[in-house]
C-alpha cells in the first residue's frame, strides 16, 4: 500500500497547475487582492470627513412640532 492514490497525485497537479499554469495567475490574483485592499482603506480614511458634516437626525419631539 503506496501513502498516495492516483487521485491524490491528480488532485496535487490540478492544484499546482491553477496556482502556477499560464502567464502569473498567481501574482495577477495577489496583484488585484492589493488593489482592493488598498481602495478600501483609502475609503476608509475619506469617511470620517463626510460623516462628521452630517446633518443630525431629527428627534421624536421634531417630528411631534410638523
Amino acid at each position: 500500500m503506496g501513502a498516495f492514490s492516483i487521485w491524490h497525485v491528480l488532485a496535487v497537479a490540478v492544484v499546482a497547475l491553477l496556482l502556477f499554469g499560464g502567464r502569473g495567475k498567481l501574482s495577477g490574483i495577489m496583484g488585484d487582492a492589493a488593489k482592493g485592499i488598498k481602495a478600501f482603506r483609502d475609503g476608509l480614511k475619506d469617511e470620517p470627513e463626510t460623516t462628521a458634516k452630517a446633518a443630525p437626525l431629527p428627534s421624536e419631539k421634531d417630528e411631534a412640532r410638523g
